[in-house]
């Protein structure tokens, strides 16, 4: 990690940078995967399995034999902490359920909303180096308590060809079925356009690595909706004096393994803490089975040093980050002062892992610096807002006369009439 003291506001920016891929060959290769699925279908989504994955499948359709028998492959202890998760996260968001309210904006005009399940939405599963099942309960119980009529789950395979048995298990646990072995850029784009084996989708949602983040971004400009342009994971700590050197080492190691393009961010107001939690980076780090990747995402990260804590949270409302952990002596007067950030984990033991798995919050969240202008999946993320009103012929005397007047000054004198013939029938 580099360290870096006082910074001055206006490097800012150059701080607050992600790494990133080439941009130009990047999207090139994207286009160029859309361009052959759109055309060839399963075809071409069964060469690029081949080609990224190195894997040569026949179909990339999971049989429901492989799903039935995912469970048996978990121990018992696995399937239980699945389970409770499950209950944690279904609490927390059909606690977002609303009751529709009927307003009466003037008397006799009636005005309300009502939600719509998205009918078909498609969820992205990574999977490559690290099968994250925890993502299907995330994205997967949203939709079933939205009513959405067809969930597809795309997650890349292994090197065998095979979904972990902890996706499959999870997968049937709550209930979605059509699941398929296909990952990264081919996966997003045979949800956008459809193939002979797996259906075209309205909105695609999940994580992913750059490519799968760009291949997102371009399903857009062919009519498909996303959750957010979530790639990479991150995470930015605040730390002061007070804070246990080990957990914020932790804390910032458990983002880092995610891959190399992941990016941590220690900012505080004490060198002290600083010094101490990189001897604890150096320390954990050896013991880690992905030490490879965790050292590769140090080299992207930074350790902060800010004169004071408000310092801190200003700058971590510049750099916008998925993950917030404030690991201060007292957290309580810090909350209104964030604005910006995917979400937030307050005092000593509220490590961004709980979050990750079972506390109930969403771990869809946005990254590069998106926590400015979107917000983590909720309830809301799987429904489209319908808006309803009615009139009654008091209701037309009340407002008719005012949309007479504002119609004819914009010149749209049909927009009159279809207001005045009614008046005059009354």
């Amino acid at each position: 990690m580099e360290k870096i003291e006082f910074p001055l506001k206006s490097e800012w920016k150059k701080l607050a940078v992600r790494p990133a891929a080439e941009k130009e060959k990047l999207e090139a290769l994207v286009i160029n995967v859309f361009t052959e699925i759109e055309e060839d279908g399963d075809k071409a989504v069964l060469k690029y399995s081949k080609t990224f994955d190195k894997v040569s499948m026949e179909s990339s359709a999971v049989n429901k034999v492989d799903i039935e028998n995912s469970a048996s492959q978990l121990s018992e202890e696995l399937k239980a902490a699945i389970q409770l998760a499950k209950k944690n996260i279904e609490g927390f968001h059909l606690a977002q359920k609303v009751e529709t309210q009927i307003i009466e904006t003037t008397k006799g005009v009636l005005c309300w909303r009502e939600n719509r399940a998205i009918d078909k939405v498609g969820i992205y599963i990574p999977g490559g180096s690290a099968p994250l099942f925890s993502t299907v309960l995330m994205l997967g119980i949203p939709a079933m308590i939205a009513g959405c009529a067809e969930i597809i789950l795309c997650t890349p395979p292994d090197k065998d060809g095979k979904i972990n048995p902890a996706i499959l298990y999870t997968a049937s646990l709550i209930g979605i079925t059509q699941i398929f072995c296909v990952g990264g850029i081919q996966a997003i784009a045979a949800m956008t356009f459809g193939t002979e084996t797996i259906p075209a989708v309205y909105k695609i949602f999940g994580p992913g690595n750059q490519y799968v983040t760009a291949a997102k971004k371009l399903a857009q400009s062919f009519g498909v909706a996303i959750d957010m342009p979530a790639g990479p994971s991150e995470v930015l700590v605040i730390a002061d004096a007070f804070a246990d050197p080990a957990f914020v080492a932790a804390d910032l190691l458990s983002q880092a393994e995610h891959g190399a393009d992941s990016q941590v961010i220690l900012v505080s107001d004490s060198i002290e803490l600083i010094e101490k939690t990189f001897e604890e980076i150096a320390v954990q780090l050896e013991n880690l089975p992905r030490k490879v990747l965790a050292a590769a995402a140090l080299l992207n990260s930074k350790s902060i040093l800010l004169k004071n804590l408000t310092e801190c949270i200003a700058f971590s409302n510049y750099y916008a980050p998925e993950h917030l952990i404030i690991a201060t002596e007292n957290h309580n007067h810090l909350i209104g002062d964030i604005t910006t950030a995917g979400s937030v984990f307050l005092g000593k033991y509220s490590c961004e892992s709980l979050g990750d798995y079972a506390s109930g919050t969403n771990h869809t969240l946005p990254t590069n610096g998106y926590a400015r202008n979107y917000s983590g999946i909720s309830l809301d993320s799987f429904v489209k807002k319908i808006t309803f009103q009615e009139v009654t012929n008091e209701g037309i005397k009340n407002i008719g006369p005012a949309v007479e007047l504002m119609a004819e000054a914009e010149q749209l004198f049909a927009h009159k009439n279809a207001v005045t013939l009614r008046l005059k029938s009354l």
